[in-house]
């Protein structure tokens, strides 16, 4: 469906109200009892800094994109059930409904889950820290490679890399899956690997048909806290959570042109930031080509699917 990503750049929210449970580097989460509110700001992260400047009709483009991949997963029986509930306002409890302009287009409301203390990447392109980590290695996070691999290229099959779930302002770290399964278990660590690779799989299977490569994904689950079963939660297969290529212009070897944030490292890498807070302003130009860059992958996958 077409979405209209108008109106002002949102840094941050508060709503009276409405319990604040967490602010992340993105996302401003409330807690409705029953279920959660996550609001999707404009804010951009970038090498696990928060910048100072918004882009604008980013976070819509995030929750839009979120919802329309939990609605179009839901089609498979063996991925695991969601926590997505509605991007409809109007569905939204009676406490959100003073505050409906602010939250319509950039919130869903969510069941509740008991985050995972991992984050789960699946790569299925050679690039980013995956790229640096083969040039030195000839792995990737332990993995081993074929040799004479070029940056930007598919992999002979997707690989699964957990890593840990930095606190705003830390940094991930990559962790060996026997870690992960130390951390939740055998069953639940096999369980979520499986899951993990089907479900990049076949949105990377989709993308394609759109014209969009998804070199890589993170993803992230939680436990019903009722049931104690796995499910899929946070944002799911954004400009912010993967690597969107396109196909149109995709050539292993070199660097791919992107619609994601991607755009943004490459120029504070330019002008040499240390990647320590405070984290420096961005031109006018880059936040007006990131813009579109986001908009134009929700307009290639989303729109017009029935």
């Amino acid at each position: 469906m077409a979405v209209a990503f108008d109106g002002p750049v949102v840094l941050e929210t508060r709503f009276e109200g409405l319990r604040l449970k967490a602010r992340g580097k993105v996302r401003d989460i409330y807690d409705l009892g029953e279920s959660l509110l996550i609001v999707a700001t404009d804010r951009i992260s970038a090498f696990d800094v928060v910048l100072p400047d918004g882009i604008p009709g980013k976070g819509m483009v995030l929750t839009q994109l979120s919802a329309f991949w939990f609605q179009w997963l839901s089609q498979y029986e063996d991925v695991l059930w969601n926590h997505f509930i509605s991007v409809d306002a109007a569905d939204f409890p009676a406490s959100c409904q003073p505050h409906r302009a602010m939250l319509g287009g950039r919130t869903m409301l969510v069941r509740k889950a008991d985050p995972l203390p991992v984050e789960c990447i699946v790569r299925g392109y050679l690039s980013g820290s995956g790229w640096t980590d083969y040039q030195q290695t000839g792995e990737i996070c332990g993995q081993p490679l074929p040799k004479g691999l070029v940056e930007s290229q598919k992999l002979p099959e997707p690989l699964f890399t957990p890593s840990t779930k930095a606190e705003r302002g830390m940094h991930d770290v990559n962790i060996p899956f026997a870690d992960m399964e130390a951390r939740l278990g055998a069953d639940t660590a096999k369980l979520i690997r499986e899951v993990s690779v089907m479900l990049y799989t076949r949105a990377a299977a989709y993308a394609e048909s759109k014209g969009i490569i998804i070199a890589d994904t993170k993803l992230e689950f939680g436990l019903d806290p009722s049931s104690g079963q796995p499910m899929l939660i946070d944002e799911v297969l954004t400009p912010d959570s993967s690597r969107f290529w396109p196909l149109n212009q995709y050539e292993p070897g070199r660097p791919q042109p992107s619609f994601d944030k991607q755009f943004v490292r490459d120029y504070l890498t330019s002008i040499n930031w240390n990647k320590q807070p405070p984290a420096p302003h961005l031109p006018a130009d880059v936040i007006t080509q990131t813009s579109a860059r986001y908009r134009e992958a929700y307009r290639l996958l989303a729109e017009g699917h029935d």
